[in-house]
Parts: structure tokens; sequence; C-alpha cells
């Protein structure tokens, strides 16, 4: 039995791990997607902005201006608390 109980043990550690290495996994997967989202949301808001004010394709001191005031900072400061995990680690995590 106590054979039994050891080889049991090890089973659920072994498990455990695994479960563990995906969450870790998964996390470092969902901040690439958060990351590649906030690119695109950036880009959408200064494009809208873009188009809203009118400004020429090759007037980039106006284009930069814009991005600047498209409000994506704003926008990003109330959206992205909504799309983050929360801040737990696990172990194995580096």
């Amino acid at each position: 039995r106590g054979s039994d109980d050891g080889e049991k043990a090890q089973a659920i550690r072994t498990w455990v791990r695994s479960v563990l290495h995906k969450i870790v996994h998964y996390k470092a997967e969902h901040h690439r997607y958060l990351n590649e989202a906030t690119i695109t949301l950036e880009l959408a808001l200064w494009k809208k902005r873009l188009s809203e004010i009118n400004v020429p394709e090759g007037d980039e001191e106006g284009r930069a201006k814009c991005r600047v005031k498209c409000g994506a900072d704003i926008v990003m400061k109330n959206v992205l608390p909504f799309l983050e995990l929360p801040p737990y680690t696990f172990g194995g995590e580096d």
C-alpha cells in the first residue's frame, strides 16, 4: 500500500506541474495577444482621427501630431484593465 501512495503522489505532482506549465504557457500567449490588440486599437484610433481632420498622406508632421492627439492613451488606460490578467504568479514562471 505504501508503494501505491508514493505512485499516486508522484502522479499528482506530475499532473500539477503539467497544469502549471500550461498556465504559464497560456499567460504568455495572452500577453502576446494583448500586445497585438493594443497595437491594433491604437492604430485604429489614429486612423479614425486622421480621417476626421483630413490630414494629407505626405504631411508627416500633421500625422505625428494626430497620433499624439488621437486619444489612444485615454482609451488604453480605460480598456486595458479589463483585458489584463490578474497579477498572480505560479511556480515555474521566470
